[in-house]
């Protein structure tokens, strides 16, 4: 246990930009430490600012000599170019799907290459896909819409290696990067910020703006600002139900016979070179993602096609942006959940399960309002029941490609 202050704002560090509320609440409480952020760095591309080097020397991590990999990788940035034009050039081809293979001690840094490209890249009908996380197959289990990119401490699997050449020998593209050790990971973080916005110009797209973020925000807003009037959260076109699941479509949607018939339906819009998301507002538990890995694995083989998952409302931020701003390719499950368990928030009329669902729908409206292929499906019950009845429908309907 840490010694108990009698002042307990000297337990906290603030990490902010210049004229933000946490300054004053920083000084208010008297925080022992702030640190303000040069205001126009963007949060994705914020790793080698304060947002990323403070935690870095919390942990003990020599932050100048990480910087100094950063500084050197900036002095010569040949590979960083090289990376992002790949990346961008393969996205006007048609393979915009970055697929991230990350040895096992570097997964973590998926998901900061997961919101720093979608976030970035996703915008006025274009974008690359980061698919982070799906489990490493064999060439004939990928459509022709992939760009694969290795990264390893040191020298990586064996069995890495000899997929990824079976890949480029099955014409697939490929690009191996090796870190020798974590310090490395300074120029790394630098290189895919670099990478992003060289890919960003080859897309002719402004790889530092994030103008559809906004559209869930204020469509949540919108919902809670109805719930206070109205004490409920506003009703929507239920379609079909049982006893664990009820799904739910856009306003015009027929209802169906069974859950199975909605998602089959849902599946057969798929086309070649389509993602399938699933947008997850349930809490993250290794049980939970272990049934999602599994049912990823299962949907591309059988469709060839990316499958994504992402965590709400953590993947607003992120690829929440290109599901909204980039092409029309992908096919959305939201995935909702009641909680057990629930929070008031203090100074507000609705709890912290309210506002998660308030976060869903408003998430949900805004991609109906942007003619994606969406449905919502609420698991009414034991959550990995519910899970295993959607697992089973897809896995008895699915797509012919």
């Amino acid at each position: 246990m840490g010694e108990r202050r009698e002042n307990p704002g000297e337990n906290f560090v603030a990490i902010t930009d210049p004229g933000s509320p946490l300054v004053d609440t920083a000084a208010e409480l008297q925080f022992q430490r702030t640190f303000l952020n040069q205001p126009d760095i963007g949060g994705r591309y914020s790793a080698l600012s304060y947002f990323g080097m403070v935690p870095a020397a919390l942990m003990g991590l020599d932050v100048r000599k990480l910087l100094e990999r950063a500084r050197q990788a900036a002095q010569s940035n040949d590979i960083a170019f090289s990376l992002g034009i790949t990346m961008g050039d393969s996205a006007n081809v048609g393979r915009d799907k970055l697929t991230l293979v990350l040895d096992h001690p570097l997964e973590t840094l998926g998901l900061w290459i997961e919101q720093l490209i979608a976030e970035s890249t996703g915008k006025e009908g274009k974008g690359i896909l980061p698919v982070n996380g799906e489990p490493f197959g064999s060439p004939e289990v990928y459509g022709n819409d992939r760009l694969f990119v290795a990264l390893s401490l040191g020298r990586g699997s064996e069995e890495t290696r000899a997929k990824l050449k079976a890949l480029t020998a099955a014409g697939h593209t490929t690009v191996y990067r090796e870190i020798a050790e974590v310090y490395d990971l300074g120029a790394e973080l630098f290189a895919w910020e670099f990478a992003t916005a060289c890919a960003g110009w080859r897309l002719g797209i402004n790889p530092f703006d994030q103008p559809n973020v906004q559209e869930a925000k204020d469509a949540t807003k919108e919902i809670l600002s109805s719930f206070e009037r109205r004490g409920h959260l506003d009703e929507r076109n239920k379609i079909a139900a049982d006893d664990l699941v009820a799904v739910y479509g856009n306003d015009d949607a027929p209802e169906a016979e069974s859950v199975a018939e909605v998602i089959r339906r849902h599946l057969a819009t798929i086309e070649p070179g389509d993602y399938i998301a699933f947008l997850n507002y349930i809490e993250e538990t290794p049980e939970i993602d272990g049934q999602f890995q599994e049912l990823r694995t299962e949907l591309r083989d059988a469709t060839h096609c990316a499958v994504t998952i992402g965590y709400g409302p953590r993947f607003l931020h992120s690829t929440g942006q290109l599901h909204k701003g980039g092409p029309d390719t992908g096919v959305f499950f939201q995935i909702v959940a009641r909680d057990d368990i629930d929070f008031a928030i203090p100074g507000e009329r609705y709890t912290f399960s309210i506002l998660k669902q308030a976060q869903a729908l408003g998430d949900f409206r805004a991609l109906l309002k942007r003619g994606r292929r969406v449905i919502s499906i609420e698991l009414q019950g034991n959550t990995l029941a519910g899970l295993a009845t959607v697992r089973a429908a897809l896995r008895s309907h699915p797509p012919h490609q």
